[in-house]
């Protein structure tokens, strides 16, 4: 019997924190909630939540999240513990470590993929290090 396939919602609804379309921040992020990317961010982003990067967001830099919407521009690496969705003119230079992945029409994407399975984004990753 053939199960229906889970749907990922990316929350857009409540956003915790917001860098503007005229802001430049340069360091690492760390957030617990939803960040959505207007501005340029050059640094590392930390964070529990989801990831939007809007059509005039660059980030220059790593990124940990749970999912992540991409409409704007990305130079470095990904690591989601689940879904990576890049709009039809989204930019993205690095490789990248996803649960799932959907890729719009004209994005260019150039890089390596590694697709993991449930449960095992970011914190598993570190746990296994502990155990060792």
């Amino acid at each position: 019997m053939l199960k229906k396939k889970q749907e990922i919602e990316i929350s857009t609804e409540k956003i915790d924190t917001i860098i503007g379309k005229e802001t430049v921040f340069i360091g690492k992020v760390v957030v617990n909630g939803t960040l959505r990317i207007e501005g340029k961010i050059e640094g590392e982003i930390n964070g529990k939540g989801d990831v939007i990067i809007g059509e005039t967001g660059r980030v220059k830099g790593n990124i940990k999240a749970r999912h992540l919407l991409l409409a704007g521009e990305v130079e470095g690496n990904l690591d989601l513990s689940g879904k990576l969705e890049l709009t039809s003119n989204a930019k993205l230079y690095g490789d990248i470590r996803v649960e799932s992945l959907v890729i719009g029409e004209g994005a260019r994407f150039i890089g390596n993929s590694t697709m993991i399975s449930k449960g095992e984004g970011q914190s598993s990753k570190s746990e296994k290090a502990e155990k060792e």
